[in-house]
C-alpha cells in the first residue's frame, strides 16, 4: 500500500480520535470549541480529486457528528470546507516550486503560504458550523464571537500540530 495512503489513514484516525475523546469535551460558555479534525482535509495532497475531497469531508464530518450527537452539522460544514479548498488554494496562490505530489502543510509550503490558507478555510468551516447550529440571524453578534474565538483556538492547535510534526521530521 502506498505510504501516502497509510500516512493519511493514520492522520485521520489520530485527528478524529483527538477530537472525539478530548477536544469535544472543551466548551467554555459555548464560545470555545477547537475543531482539530479539519486538519485532515487541510493536509490532503494537492492532487486529491474534488469528488474525493467531498467524500472525505462528508465521512469525516459524519463521524464527528455521530460522536457529538449533532446530526449533519459537522458533515455540512466539513463538506463546505472540502468544496472551498481548491478555490482557496488558487486564491492564496500556488508556489512555483511545490511538488505536484506534495501536500499543503506548513513545512512544505512555508508560513507565508500556509497561514492565509488555514485561516480562510478555518473561518469558512467555523462560520458555516456556527450559523447552521444557531440557524438564525438574531444572534449574529454572538455567532461571530463564537466563530472568531473557536477559529483562533483551532488555528493555535493546527499550528502547534504542524510545528510538532515538522520538528519530529527534522530529527
Amino acid at each position: 500500500m502506498n505510504s501516502m495512503i497509510l500516512k493519511n489513514i493514520a492522520r485521520f484516525v489520530l485527528l478524529v480520535s483527538l477530537q472525539v475523546f478530548l477536544l469535544n469535551k472543551i466548551n467554555f460558555f459555548g464560545y470555545l470549541n477547537p475543531y482539530i479534525y479539519i486538519l485532515f482535509i487541510l493536509l490532503l495532497p494537492f492532487e486529491t480529486p474534488g469528488w474525493l475531497l467531498l467524500l472525505f469531508g462528508f465521512a469525516t464530518g459524519l463521524i464527528i457528528d455521530m460522536f457529538a450527537n449533532t446530526p449533519g452539522l459537522h458533515a455540512a460544514a466539513t463538506v463546505l470546507l472540502a468544496f472551498m479548498r481548491p478555490a482557496v488554494i488558487n486564491l492564496v496562490g500556488k508556489r512555483p516550486d511545490y511538488e505536484q505530489s506534495g501536500e499543503p502543510s506548513l513545512r512544505d509550503m512555508g508560513f507565508q503560504w500556509f497561514f492565509p490558507y488555514a485561516v480562510v478555510l478555518v473561518l469558512i468551516h467555523h462560520f458555516a458550523l456556527n450559523l447552521i447550529d444557531v440557524f438564525s440571524f438574531r444572534e449574529i453578534g454572538q455567532t461571530f464571537l463564537r466563530v472568531i474565538i473557536s477559529s483562533a483556538f483551532t488555528l493555535i492547535f493546527i499550528f502547534l500540530a504542524q510545528y510538532m510534526l515538522s520538528v519530529q521530521k527534522e530529527r
